[in-house]
């Protein structure tokens, strides 16, 4: 795909979450260096929310230090939920406003695209390609993973992506899971989809890199196979850097550069009053994660291995293996407590402004307050009590320790 010729001094920034799965940060990382290859004299950096290296401003720091002063920064994610729309620019906007030389425009997320349609078919076909059993297209289900949000707008993306596969590849029924936050979990949605009585199910996981909730699905399916003999339960591959979502995210950056870049806020619940979350339109957004930034060094002797299962998450463990040991920062409790980080300005939704440069879901309106707001939180999530979920997967007992055997 070819862009519009890039300005002097125009930098891109992939913007990412980040993992304590030293393989998930090596795919991400090798995303960017496919980036480069293909934008070849161009400077382009990288970042990561949280539990990895490098954290978002470093790699900002980086393209500066490049002599960049306008930054095209792509969040690569799959779709727009609290990480795009809130916690990425509010670390933009908070690093812009301590360097004044600097603009940065923010893209929208990857999203629903005819490209990352193909490149999960790919994926799909991938999977099928494992069976031994010769097993028609019309008798086999599709179960779509998505990651999960609090975001009904980012969910309901899955489901559209889940359908548009169902659909176009031919399957005999489609079914939609997630891996947490809302609901159904993976394991419910697989004893659900068994009763509905098709002879294969293909669980792929759609995700953009492995980790620790990608493990927990392959996991759930292992599980149900050995619960549900009669029935192939297949594992297909993650999207990882396949050419098209490469393509997807110069396309993001494209749109950046002619004014096109805006996330769709038609159903956003902070924007508009979607059915059960009216409480949250017009609320100020601000990103919590700065209280994780880099965290996850130190655990490169982890029995692990780097293919994180986040066993590391607990002090038992970590105490019996001599590695540190980081509880995880809870966001069900006021922010009372002091930080010594810098300041991460809210952002409002009820006033967005046309002239932000962070164009895109949580880009702009009013003048942020000065200080940051200890007493905020997370809005509870209305649906925390449902039966089939959204707790995230949890880990398959004994499968660290089938792995320390090996």
């Amino acid at each position: 795909m070819d862009l519009p010729l890039l300005p002097a001094g125009t930098g891109i920034m992939l913007c990412g979450h980040g993992s304590r799965n030293r393989l998930a940060v090596g795919e991400f990382a090798a995303l960017a260096d496919a980036l480069k290859a293909r934008l070849p004299g161009i400077p382009v950096e990288y970042g990561y929310l949280e539990f990895a290296n490098p954290v978002l401003h470093l790699g900002l720091d980086r393209l500066r230090e490049q002599g960049v002063r306008h930054v095209l920064a792509a969040p690569g994610m799959l779709f727009a939920a609290g990480h795009a729309k809130n916690d990425i620019p509010s670390v933009l906007k908070t690093y812009e406003a301590a360097h004044p030389g600097i603009r940065i425009t923010y893209g929208r997320e990857l999203g629903v695209d005819t490209r990352m349609l193909r490149a999960a078919a790919d994926r799909i076909e991938e999977g099928l390609r494992t069976s031994p059993r010769d097993i028609r297209r019309d008798e086999t289900l599709l179960l779509v993973v998505g990651r999960g949000a609090s975001d009904p707008d980012a969910n309901s993306n899955v489901a559209k992506i889940m359908r548009m596969l169902w659909e176009g590849m031919g399957f005999g029924w489609g079914e939609v899971a997630y891996s947490g936050v809302t609901f159904p979990l993976v394991a419910p949605a697989l004893d659900h989809a068994v009763k509905l009585g098709f002879r294969r199910i293909v669980v792929f996981p759609y995700f953009l890199f492995t980790g620790v909730l990608v493990k927990r699905i392959y996991d759930a399916a292992d599980e149900a196979q050995a619960k549900y003999p009669n029935v192939e339960i297949l594992g297909a591959p993650y999207l990882d850097d396949h050419p098209l979502v490469i393509d997807t995210v110069l396309d993001r950056i494209r749109e950046m550069l002619v004014g096109q870049n805006l996330m769709n806020c038609a159903m956003c619940k902070y924007r508009e009053q979607v059915l059960g979350f009216e409480a949250e339109i017009g609320l100020a957004q601000e990103s919590h994660h700065h209280h994780v930034e880099g965290i996850g060094g130190g655990l490169e002797d982890c029995p692990c291995g780097g293919d994180c299962d986040s066993s590391c998450r607990d002090e038992a463990f970590c105490r019996a293996h001599n590695l540190p040991w980081t509880p995880l920062h809870a966001h069900d409790h006021p922010h009372d407590h002091a930080h010594a980080l810098s300041v991460r300005p809210p952002l409002s939704f009820a006033a967005p402004s046309p002239l932000s440069p962070l164009r895109g879901g949580a880009g702009g309106g009013g003048s942020p307050p000065p200080a940051h707001d200890h007493d905020r939180h997370h809005h509870p999530y209305p649906h925390a009590n449902h039966p089939l979920g959204p707790v995230t997967l949890p880990k398959i007992p004994g499968r660290l320790a089938r792995k320390e055997r090996e």
